[in-house]
């Protein structure tokens, strides 16, 4: 195989020592026949880097996750979608969001939501069983309780989806419904879904 590495380009070396004249149109100024000599290129050499202990200190091997593990982690909202629905690969687990919208048009009032998907993506949970709750509420009205469930956790490295499927969502009047997402009674999220007419 050819080497396909760039290799520097030859040296000039003037025998007699002068230097060359910047004002000369010359292809090499300040060279006379016989004054310069050819020095081929160099062969470039790969440099190697010296080889860090990546041993930790105070970290045995593969100790990472029990050291994390240890430490008190507060949970962390990743993803909030607001969806028609979530497809699960069989084979791979990847999910997949369809339909994302963030606001409902209705003509008449009361307006019932007939489904829709709160899709949600959180971490830094310790081991062990969580508790979720999702309130809803009308503009600046105090949210209620909407829905509320346990998730399992195995490790605050986890990464945990969770569908939330809500069904005959009723809308008294077009408006902002505030939604206050909550794990453990420890707010995550504050947002809203517009309902229009």
């Amino acid at each position: 195989m050819p080497d396909k590495r760039q290799t520097p380009p030859a040296k000039v070396k003037f025998a007699t020592g002068r230097s060359p004249d910047p004002d000369s149109d010359s292809e090499h100024p300040g060279k006379e026949a016989g004054d310069w000599q050819f020095t081929p290129p160099t062969k470039p050499r790969a440099v190697m880097a010296p080889r860090k202990n990546r041993r930790a200190k105070g970290i045995a091997p593969g100790g990472t996750r029990t050291l994390i593990e240890k430490v008190q982690s507060k949970p962390q909202l990743l993803a909030w979608q607001t969806c028609d629905g979530v497809h699960i690969d069989p084979g791979s687990g990847k999910h997949t969001i369809l339909g994302v919208f963030s606001n409902i048009q209705g003509r008449k009032f009361p307006l019932t939501h007939p489904f829709m998907i709160w899709f949600l993506t959180l971490t830094d949970c310790a081991a062990g069983e969580h508790r979720m709750k999702i309130s809803m509420g009308f503009e600046d009205a105090a949210p209620e309780p909407l829905l509320e469930r346990t998730f399992p956790a195995q490790s605050p490295l986890d990464r945990i989806n969770l569908i939330n499927e809500i069904r005959n969502l009723t809308f008294s009047r077009p408006g902002e419904y505030s939604l206050l997402v909550e794990v453990d009674d420890e707010p995550l999220l504050a947002t809203s879904i517009v309902v229009t007419q």
